[in-house]
């Protein structure tokens, strides 16, 4: 009998410690994370101690006094964890309580997004109720194999003539719109927002002035363009983290539709605020300024940002983005244009001379080029293409002699044929805000000026 009871319990015990065992594999991922505390502020950053997370998850904050708030860990030094926060920063005491909150790298997107204007959580900002989407999809997206990304291969009508005829865009292109402060970045934009042929459209205002928000929406995009439009803003004012996840919501969103099999068009306005707030973030947890101040991560974060958009590898869609670069001081060799220009598939350079003189869009032929253009358009666009850019060039070499009426006409025939050509040159550069030009009449025109002068 005493050794029956013996077996028993050692039967017990056995199948006790198997299934201690199980419950320890189970649940040794998912134990109760440990709080720390906040030991400094540097700036926007700060320093909490006591707890793990990783890189890219968020963490409640909670001041002894005060709202709590959300942080996300943006890196980690000797057992420590450097933390920007997600809102404001207010009522933030030392020791305030840091908990673990888990991953925040998915967010909800789905159709009933269109139309809406969403902050970079996804919350809607137009007062017109919550947006429940049940699909997700992470914010920092998946690379493209290159081998497997669809070639550009067909233009794209973007409804503004000089670009258009000179400077033809393809569908899936990248291309960059590089201009200075106050010489009509936006009226461009917005000429291409309201004309270009996309089933989709995402804009993502990133840095810029809150009041464009609301002009934007209800004055370039209107009532009829809106209902096809996602716009994701991030002000100016929100912090540096919100306007990088601005950034990456707005590439994210223009992904879900493009993997549905239909072209987007994606404007990021601008690229060089989301520069600056990769900067903001980077200085902030002591990474060194290498270049004019900008940190190494600024120059490996843009072309991450910008190689998600493109054709897909999986479905018939595409992303055909325009991202706008802010040239700093006029100066285009400044560090972001530069990286940009690098990894962009063309540009659009605005000419500051030419919005002082009234020429809007303000397209500096010169120093503009698509380089997907020799592949996508025909031989003998391409070489109309040409003859007018030499036109242009040769009447901008020669300007400041024809102003001040040093050149003699008869000097030189391919400056006196510059200079009958410029109205007619003038005309085909020059678009009015409300005035849509289509790709065929933009080549029509084009030819017409060039067979008229090629002749003379």
């Amino acid at each position: 009998m005493t050794a029956q009871v013996k077996s028993l319990e050692s039967e017990r015990n056995q199948h006790l410690a198997a299934g201690l065992r199980r419950f320890s594999e189970r649940n040794i991922n998912s134990q109760l994370p440990v709080q720390g505390r906040i030991t400094q502020l540097m700036g926007l950053a700060m320093v909490a101690e006591g707890c793990q997370a990783p890189v890219g998850s968020r963490c409640k904050v909670v001041p002894e006094t005060g709202q709590e708030f959300m942080a996300e860990v943006v890196g980690f030094s000797e057992g420590k964890l450097f933390l920007m926060p997600i809102g404001e920063l207010r009522g933030l005491c030392p020791n305030a309580r840091v908990i673990p909150a888990g991953d925040s790298s998915e967010i909800g997107v789905c159709r009933r997004l269109l139309g809406r204007v969403i902050d970079a959580t996804g919350k809607p900002l137009d007062g017109l109720g919550e947006i429940r989407c049940s699909d997700r999809v992470s914010l920092q997206g998946s690379s493209i194999n290159p081998f497997s990304r669809r070639p550009i291969d067909k233009p794209l009508d973007v409804g503004v003539r000089a670009i258009n005829a000179l400077f033809t865009v393809g569908r899936g292109q990248r291309m960059g719109l590089f201009a200075g402060s106050g010489v009509g970045k936006s009226t461009l934009l917005g000429l291409m927002t309201r004309y270009t042929e996309a089933d989709v459209v995402v804009v993502g205002l990133v840095g810029e002035r809150g009041r464009e928000v609301r002009e934007f929406v209800e004055d370039i995009l209107g009532s009829r363009d809106r209902e096809k439009a996602v716009v994701v803003a991030t002000p100016a004012d929100d912090p540096p983290l919100m306007r990088i996840h601005g950034a990456w919501l707005a590439t994210a969103v223009a992904e879900y539709f493009r993997e549905q099999g239909l072209n987007v068009l994606l404007l990021m306005d601008s690229l060089t605020r989301f520069a600056q707030a990769q900067r903001e973030v980077a200085l902030a947890i002591g990474e060194p300024p290498v270049t004019k101040g900008y940190p190494p991560s600024v120059f490996l974060e843009i072309p991450r940002l910008v190689e998600r958009s493109g054709n897909s590898d999986s479905s018939t869609g595409s992303i055909t983005a325009i991202y706008t670069v802010l040239v700093e001081g006029d100066d285009p060799s400044e560090p972001v244009a530069d990286a940009a220009r690098a990894i962009l598939d063309g540009h659009i350079v605005l000419s500051r001379g030419l919005a002082e003189s009234g020429v809007y869009p303000a397209i500096d032929i010169d120093a503009s080029i698509s380089r997907v253009m020799p592949s996508i358009t025909e031989p003998g666009h391409q070489a109309a293409a040409r003859s007018a850019r030499q036109l242009y060039s040769t009447y901008q070499q020669n300007r400041d002699l024809i102003s001040v009426g040093a050149y003699r006409q008869g000097t030189d025939p391919a400056i006196d044929t510059a200079i009958a050509a410029q109205p007619q040159l003038l005309a085909l550069l020059q678009q009015g805000i409300q005035e849509r030009a289509d790709f065929a009449s933009s080549l029509v025109q084009l030819e017409q000026l060039v067979e008229r002068w090629s002749a003379s």
